[in-house]
């Protein structure tokens, strides 16, 4: 998948539903996958994630299943027919799901496609920052667990035991990280 494609999987019972989105979600732009099996689309999210996943409400099932998958990173549309779309709009809001009327109009869905992309490229932004935020909080509970050990062993105060983990990664052309692993394996 480039970066100018985007993976949808389209969740429905209904072959017209089915033949409209994918006449409208066409290749290169999209690589579309279908299925009218909702368990074999929780099977099919479970092993990759994609971009949006188009889900049908079926009689209740499709709710069930875009709430299933909302922990996802993928950008979850629900089509809701219109007697139900308050009621069921309601429900999913709270798990970042969108729902959009069925049947719809294909522009409205157009619309709602370009604003699934651009969530979709804000949810990448916002993991991307998340698992860097998570990397140097490990490190940084990596450092202070190994000055820790030095102010324990080698009786130095905080200010040293830092200044000692700062030198040594200079000295040795070593990451911080790689100097408090080595001071945890000698002292911890």
């Amino acid at each position: 998948m480039t970066l100018d494609s985007h993976s949808v999987l389209l969740v429905t019972k209904d072959s017209k539903v089915s033949t409209l989105i994918s006449a409208m979600l066409m290749a290169p732009v999209f690589e579309t996958q279908v299925t009218g099996d909702f368990n074999e689309a929780r099977r099919m999210c479970s092993e990759r994630v994609f971009n949006i996943v188009i889900a049908d409400y079926c009689d209740g099932e499709g709710v069930d299943f875009a709430v299933d998958v909302s922990d996802s990173l993928s950008t979850i549309l629900l089509l809701t027919p219109q007697a139900l779309f308050e009621e069921v709009s309601y429900r999913v809001e709270g798990n970042g799901i969108l729902t959009i009327n069925s049947p719809f109009d294909q522009f409205y869905f157009y619309n709602m496609i370009k604003v699934a992309i651009a969530v979709q490229y804000k949810v990448q932004i916002l993991s991307s920052q998340t698992t860097k935020l998570k990397v140097k909080m490990e490190e940084i509970r990596l450092v202070n667990r190994a000055k820790m050990l030095l102010m324990q062993n080698l009786n130095m105060t905080e200010p040293e035991a830092h200044r000692y983990i700062e030198k040594e990664a200079m000295d040795r052309g070593l990451k911080k990280t790689a100097v408090a692993e080595n001071v945890i394996k000698m002292y911890g």
